[in-house]
């Protein structure tokens, strides 16, 4: 091959190509969203750009869902250096380009990102000069190992900080943290597992996805619950699938705001409702799944609280979305009484474990212990106050425009009708499921990127509804005060 620009091949349709030596470094990655196309099957491809489309049986009927695109049809390959490239750098200009040209795109995609709980608003630059190192926070965060390069002062004061704002002390709390929001879900059903090992598992059925791959993967008996109109899960039908096992103890996983909705399940009425039920405190185990409001809820007046004064077993949030991160990464905290079900002496670290991961990601403490100490209380009640205030202005303007719309109370998350158009959904990277969307209102979603969004979706229906169609219905989604379709105008 020639030069380093000749040599930079991606997969098409199969086979490799060469660009040419006019490739543009600085030019933003265009992905036009590919036709759909059904398969005998029910999974395949679509088009020359691979997009997966899966038909699913749904409630008794069929489901499409249009998957993202097949990556593999557009992927960067890794290319051998050549003899004479350690003298001419090509290979390092080249791969300087490439990632050039990636950083704008990243630029240009995170301008149009509303749909997922991501805080992009963030600046950690003071620690680049800790990047050069491999810190590693294998094992028990409270118990040093042998490998000498770790983060676990720093951890360890992420985690009191999170104890604090919880309610346990210090003594009676054990945690770790975690890759992310989904290990802190299944290291919370795990311990309550080990807890009660005959126990059964509940969760409403807008629970994450994540809690019930634990099930798959512990074999554990899961009953979905099902839920009201919000999202938060139905009592009612709680305690009746509470009295059909009656016999066996409780594992329930209690939503601090729901995946798609952003309901918050009643703590309080479901304590209730085990306690009311013959379930004393020594038959159940509640884990909470706090991924986003977990850490909102606290700063929001008239909010229930989540504390461990109250009889749980477990809490989890993310440290990616509300307080910001550039890698993936969680918090769980759960009481120490039960952890000793986990924890293993491990000789070869010599240290404890009782973590779901070994070797644990030793920078993930040190940004969010930052990005703690920058912001404070204070900081997060102001960022808080500022995301539903935004999350009032778009449903309100929504609902100006005449799009239906819903936003629960205590919740940032703001679900309207799908838009029409896949290529919309994927420029804005919306979250849809069935014939609704969301936004998710962060710290880094700005009133005026909610207008250039609405702005633009104003004009998107107009041509798409210009033939006379009318727009979905979302009533059995959102409520029928809610929905502002013509047959509920």
């Amino acid at each position: 091959m020639g030069g380093a620009l000749e040599a930079e091949t991606v997969r098409m349709n199969g086979k490799v190509e060469i660009l040419s030596e006019d490739f543009d470094p600085t030019a933003v990655v265009v992905e036009p969203l590919p036709p759909l196309a059904e398969t005998a099957n029910g999974i395949g491809y679509s088009g020359e750009d691979d997009v997966f489309q899966v038909k699913e049986m749904l409630n008794g009927g069929e489901k499409e869902i249009v998957l993202g695109r097949n990556v593999h049809t557009s992927c960067l390959a890794v290319t051998e250096p050549e003899a004479n490239d350690e003298f001419t750098g090509d290979k390092e200009a080249y791969m300087a380009s490439v990632l050039a040209r990636y950083r704008k795109t990243l630029v240009e995609r995170t301008k149009h990102h509303l749909g997922y709980p991501y805080n992009l608003d963030f600046d950690y630059g003071a620690l680049g000069q800790l990047q050069h190192f491999s810190i590693n926070n294998l094992g028990d965060p409270f118990i040093e190992s042998n490998y000498g390069v770790h983060s676990r002062p720093f951890e360890v004061g992420v985690l009191d900080w999170f104890a604090r704002l919880w309610e346990i002390e210090k003594d009676d709390y054990w945690g770790y943290i975690t890759n992310c929001g989904t290990e802190g879900n299944l290291h919370g059903i795990l311990v309550g597992r080990e807890v009660f090992p005959d126990g059964v598992l509940y969760a409403s059925c807008e629970s994450h996805y994540s809690v019930f791959k634990a099930a798959r993967m512990y074999r554990m008996e899961c009953v979905k619950v099902g839920t009201l109109i919000s999202g938060e899960i139905d009592c009612k039908d709680f305690k009746e699938k509470l009295l059909a096992n009656k016999d066996r103890p409780a594992i329930l996983n209690v939503n601090i705001g729901t995946t798609v909705k952003g309901a918050v399940d009643d703590l309080d009425l479901v304590i209730k409702t085990l306690e009311e039920n013959g379930f004393s405190r020594d038959r159940f185990y509640i884990h909470c799944d706090g991924a986003l409001f977990g850490l909102m809820m606290p700063f929001v007046k008239r909010a229930p609280k989540v504390t461990f004064k109250k009889p749980i077993g477990s809490v989890s949030v993310s440290g990616h979305k509300f307080v910001g991160c550039p890698m993936p990464c969680g918090v769980q905290i759960t009481r120490m009484e039960h952890i000793k079900a986990l924890s293993r002496n491990v000789e070869y670290l010599a240290s404890r474990d009782a973590t779901i991961m070994g070797s644990r990601n030793g920078h993930a403490p040190l940004f969010l212990w930052y990005t703690l100490n920058r912001k404070g209380y204070k900081g997060f009640q102001k960022e808080v106050q500022k995301c539903l205030r935004n999350a009032h202005y778009l449903k309100d303007r929504l609902r100006k425009a005449g799009i239906s719309a819903m936003l629960n109370e205590l919740s940032s998350t703001v679900v309207f009708e799908r838009p029409k158009d896949e290529e919309f959904v994927r420029r804005w990277q919306l979250a849809c499921q069935g014939n609704i969307a969301h936004v998710v209102v962060m710290p880094s979603v700005t009133i005026e990127k909610l207008d250039y969004f609405l702005d633009e979706l104003v004009e998107q229906r107009s041509v798409w509804y210009k033939d006379g169609s009318q727009a979905l219905c979302i009533a059995s989604d959102v409520g029928v005060e809610n929905c502002i379709c013509p047959a509920h105008k």
